[in-house]
């Protein structure tokens, strides 16, 4: 199907990827600046590439937004 679909102007919006990561899978020295905490979120470039490291999900979604970008959970 060669069929060409009009999806309208680009918004400029930058979509960036929050998901939930394990402590226990982070290196050494942010599993000691995250003592008590057993779940921190990370919001992901579409590269994949890892852009921050938070507390929760809220603030990661508030802190994407604040950079001007559109934040989308993944799991």
């Amino acid at each position: 199907m060669d069929t060409k679909y009009d999806f309208g102007p680009e918004t400029g919006q930058r979509i960036v990827y929050v998901r939930p990561v394990a402590v226990a899978d982070l290196p050494e020295e942010i599993r000691r600046q995250a003592s008590g905490i057993e779940t921190l979120y990370a919001v992901h470039a579409g590269t994949g590439e890892r852009l921050a490291l938070v507390r929760d999900r809220s603030l990661a979604f508030a802190l994407a937004r604040q950079n001007d970008l559109a934040p989308v959970h993944a799991h």
